[in-house]
């Protein structure tokens, strides 16, 4: 994704007050060997980049004094109920900058899983996005999830997952234990409570 950044040249509490009153942004980026930078960014275009899953997991390209630079969304700020966004931290990044980032998960496949399939089970996200370390150039949007062979009563653990290539798990202790999804069977019937009794 790519967005454009100004120089800001005013900072303080009543120079972004104005700011934002004429619909721009305050942030800053900082990292790399440069001093960090004060910039402001038009809102309803931040805004609308927000939105979007990729501008918060994913190396952005950010146009900055007519230069391109890499950049990742480190820290966004957003009124308390007005749909508003007051502040914005960017990291500069190169390829080889190494970064532990969360990233979201994608579930797929799970139409096809006999849990769902044949025994009608309710797919259960535990997680929705994951830890993961890797070099800047090597950062997936995403992280997908096989559920295509699922049974009722499975989990499936961070453990297994398929990541890309130079990509690994930051799990935090857990030793990739901790679970992302799990299928669980209908509740209601007899047979379904007979089935829990006898497991």
């Amino acid at each position: 994704m790519k967005f454009v950044a100004f120089e800001r040249a005013k900072q303080g509490t009543g120079a972004s007050r104005r700011l934002r009153n004429s619909g721009r942004t305050p942030g800053i980026v900082y990292g790399g060997n440069v001093e960090p930078t004060a910039i402001e960014l038009d809102h309803n275009a931040l805004w609308h980049a927000a939105q979007k899953e990729a501008f918060h997991a994913s190396v952005l390209d950010m146009e900055l004094a007519g230069k391109s630079e890499q950049v990742m969304l480190r820290d966004i700020q957003y009124h308390p109920f007005k749909p508003l966004v007051l502040h914005v931290d960017f990291q500069r990044v190169s390829g080889n900058t190494v970064l532990h980032k969360k990233v979201p998960l994608h579930f797929v496949g799970a139409e096809e899983s006999p849990a769902v399939k044949t025994d009608k089970c309710l797919i259960n996200p535990v997680m929705n996005e994951i830890d993961v370390q890797c070099v800047a150039s090597k950062l997936p949007s995403h992280i997908e999830v096989d559920l295509s062979k699922m049974n009722k009563g499975e989990s499936i653990h961070a453990s297994q997952l398929v990541l890309p290539e130079g990509v690994t798990l930051v799990d935090h202790g857990h030793g990739g234990e901790q679970t992302v999804v799990t299928a669980v069977a209908p509740k209601g019937g007899a047979a379904d409570a007979g089935e829990a009794a006898a497991e």
